[in-house]
């Protein structure tokens, strides 16, 4: 059995660190989610930090961190790098704090992380093509200029921080037995872990803490399989707050001694998730915040006939981009089988839409969009292309809508949302 004295963070710095932060955060709500519970037949409670300041769980960490500098470190400034929910979380700590904040954030980020950064006074400099590359730039900074880095998730005191909302849902949901939440770097699963972990222990108990990744930015599973950190090549999801390609050193040796387990989500499975929680839960949610809720909509946590019991979801934060919002929606609607996007090539003679109208008709589905042209390099003379749009309830109405045009001697191509 670990023992969690030996471990970089006790409970006692969690514990400090909520401390610390009373008059500073939010103690956000938790909602009960029946829709998830009927789904894994036992209670599921929503940890909605999308509603912390700043829209998201990093304040906790950044503001801990930086509340402990020294007069001189404090006069010397802070930087740090972020694809945005840090970055936020530490400008509204140095703007609290009065410390001035450079944050390095890469190039393409969603427009509102970036002007929400710069709103809470920090500065801003976009630099790299993903958060490793931002982290990269600020560390050398920091080591030219003797400005102090603000780690996102490799830090004593920002796990700390991050670990107090372990510490809320336990006295919030004073059941529960497993507990699920976003990774990235693995700040926020190892703070959870110690906190959870430790007061499990001293009341008798088990609680079980359950970590999820996005498929395509998943370094935990290979690093625990090798134990030892296992930096990925590329990482590509729309969960921008937790694509992090090199496990954290810190929150990793927690990670391993106190996790249960680590599984991963597709990003289809990401974006019906976050449908999930507009729909249900009238959450407005980021992918990277609604995880969770995606692995327990894939089952993940009741594959074999597993129990979960009663689940807390941590939804870390709500800050999306609207443009992203948009493109999430319709890959989440396709996902679910509620809109449906097909291409089919036609000789071009009068009647073949006007065949095709009738028999999406005759399907009770609903056309959103048509185009119709007849020069492609796949287009041959005398044919035409033509794509629709059309919402669907469910995948077994797509099947009707294209065995029906089939059946017609169509032959539609499934265009992915």
């Amino acid at each position: 059995m670990t023992d969690l004295l030996d471990l970089a963070v006790t409970l006692e710095d969690v514990q400090a660190a909520q401390k610390l932060l009373d008059g500073v955060i939010a103690r956000t709500p938790i909602e009960d989610s029946r829709a998830l519970g009927r789904l894994i037949g036992a209670n599921v409670s929503l940890k909605c930090e999308n509603l912390q300041r700043a829209g998201s769980f990093k304040i906790r960490g950044a503001y801990v961190r930086m509340a402990r500098l020294s007069e001189a470190e404090r006069a010397r400034g802070v930087v740090a790098a972020s694809a945005g929910n840090h970055a936020q979380g530490v400008a509204v700590a140095a703007a609290r704090l009065g410390i001035k904040a450079r944050i390095y954030m890469p190039m393409g980020v969603a427009l509102p992380k970036l002007a929400a950064t710069r709103g809470h006074g920090a500065e801003v400099v976009l630099h790299g093509h993903n958060v490793d590359e931002a982290l990269a730039e600020a560390n050398r900074f920091a080591e030219e200029t003797g400005t102090v880095f603000v780690h996102p998730f490799d830090n004593v005191d920002v796990v700390a921080g991050q670990g107090t909302i372990g510490l809320e849902i336990l006295e919030q949901v004073p059941d529960v037995d497993t507990i699920l939440m976003g990774v990235g770097g693995g700040g926020l699963l190892a703070g959870v872990a110690v906190a959870v972990k430790a007061r499990a222990r001293e009341l008798g108990r088990e609680i079980r803490i359950i970590g999820v990744q996005a498929e395509n930015a998943a370094a935990y599973p290979p690093s625990l399989a090798a134990d030892a950190l296992v930096p990925l090549t590329r990482v590509s999801t729309i969960a921008d707050g937790i694509a992090v390609g090199r496990p954290g050193q810190l929150p990793f040796s927690i990670i391993k001694e106190l996790v249960d387990d680590v599984v991963t989500v597709t990003e289809d499975s990401l974006a019906r998730a976050l449908i999930f929680l507009l729909e249900r839960s009238k959450m407005v949610v980021e992918p990277a915040g609604a995880v969770g809720v995606a692995a327990l909509l894939d089952g993940k946590l009741t594959e074999n006939g597993a129990t979960p019991g009663n689940t807390a979801v941590i939804l870390s934060g709500g800050n999306i981009d609207p443009m992203l919002m948009l493109k999430v929606i319709q890959r989440g609607l396709a996902a679910a089988g509620r809109y449906l996007v097909v291409r089919m090539l036609l000789d071009d003679r009068p009647g073949s839409l006007a065949t095709i109208s009738r028999i999406i008709a005759e399907s009770d589905a609903n056309v959103t969009g048509v185009d119709h042209t007849r020069v492609g390099g796949s287009i041959s003379m005398g044919d035409v292309a033509i794509t629709i749009n059309m919402e669907t309830k469910g995948e077994g109405h797509c099947h009707l809508i294209l065995n029906n045009l089939r059946a017609e001697g169509f032959q539609p191509m499934v265009i992915e949302g």
